[in-house]
C-alpha cells in the first residue's frame, strides 16, 4: 500500500490565509451595513420631511397650484424611504470606507497609505460638493426653465413623485462622478498609467467630450448642459494643475528604503 501524499505546509497555510481573508471581509461587510441601517433607523421617522426637502427645488418652481402626483398605490410610503435610505447611506459613507480601508490597509505600503486616505477623502468631500452642486444650482435652473417652457403650452407640470427621484439620483450621480475628475486626474498621473503631458495633448478632445456627455446626462436645454460641462472641464484643469505637484510611483511597489512589511 502506497502511502499518501503529504500536503505541503505552505499550502496549509494559504488556505488558512485566505480563510481568514473572507472571515474579516464578511465582518467588514457586517459593520458596514450595520453603520448604514443604524443611521436610516435613526431618520426613518423624518423619511416625510427629508423628501420635502429633496423636492424642494421642484416644488419652488412648480406655478401656482402645482403639485405632485403619485400614480404608484405605494409609491408615496417607498419614495421618501428610498431617499431616507440614500442619505443615510450618504451620511454612513465615512464609516463604510472607514471599514474598506480597515481590510486593505494591511496589504498597502506605508507610501501607499499616506497617499490613498487623503485620495478618498477628497473623493467623498468632492462627491458631495458635486451633490450640492446640483441641488442648490442645477435643480432650480432646470425646473425654473421646463416651468416656463410648459406654460404657453398650456399644460400642467405635475411631476410624478417616482420619477422625480430617478431623474434626481441620475442627476446627483452625473455631478459628484464629474466632481472626481481633479482625483482621477492625480491617480492617473501618480501610478504612471497616463503621463502628464499626454493629459495636456487630449485637453480638445476632453472639452469636446464634455459636452458630448453633458448632452446626453442633462434635460435638452442649453443652460442644463453648460452646468455640467463647464464645471467639467474647470476640474479637469484643476486636475492637470495639481498632477503637477505629483511625483509618479507605480502602485504595489515600494518606495526607496521602504520594507514590504510596512
Amino acid at each position: 500500500m502506497s502511502d499518501s501524499p503529504s500536503q505541503d505546509p505552505n499550502d496549509e497555510s494559504q488556505q488558512e490565509t485566505f480563510i481568514s481573508h473572507l472571515i474579516e471581509l464578511r465582518e467588514r461587510l457586517v459593520k458596514a451595513v450595520a453603520g448604514v441601517i443604524i443611521v436610516f433607523l435613526s431618520l426613518i421617522y423624518w423619511a416625510p420631511q427629508i423628501f420635502n426637502l429633496f423636492s424642494a427645488p421642484l416644488m419652488e418652481s412648480l406655478p401656482k397650484g402645482g403639485r405632485m402626483i403619485v400614480t404608484d398605490v405605494t409609491g408615496s410610503f417607498f419614495v421618501p424611504m428610498k431617499v431616507t435610505m440614500l442619505v443615510a447611506f450618504l451620511i454612513a459613507l465615512p464609516w463604510v470606507l472607514y471599514q474598506v480601508w480597515q481590510f486593505v490597509a494591511p496589504g498597502l505600503y506605508q507610501h501607499e497609505k499616506k497617499l490613498i486616505m487623503p485620495l478618498v477623502s477628497s473623493s467623498y468631500l468632492l462627491f458631495l460638493c458635486g451633490v450640492a452642486f446640483a441641488y442648490f444650482l442645477v435643480f432650480p435652473t432646470v425646473f425654473h426653465f421646463m416651468a416656463h417652457y410648459n406654460a404657453p403650452l398650456g399644460a400642467d407640470m405635475s411631476t410624478d413623485i417616482d420619477k422625480y427621484l430617478s431623474f434626481a439620483m441620475t442627476t446627483f450621480l452625473a455631478f459628484g462622478i464629474t466632481f472626481e475628475v481633479p482625483v482621477v486626474v492625480i491617480v492617473l498621473v501618480r501610478f504612471g498609467v497616463v503621463e502628464l503631458e499626454k493629459l495636456k495633448q487630449i485637453r480638445p478632445y476632453v472639452i469636446v467630450g464634455a459636452f458630448i456627455v453633458a448632452a446626453v446626462v442633462t434635460p435638452p436645454d442649453v443652460m442644463s448642459q453648460l452646468l455640467l460641462a463647464v464645471p467639467l472641464i474647470a476640474l479637469y484643469e484643476l486636475g492637470l494643475l495639481l498632477a503637477r505637484f505629483v511625483t509618479k510611483q507605480p502602485l504595489g511597489t515600494p518606495a526607496p528604503g521602504e520594507n514590504p512589511a510596512d
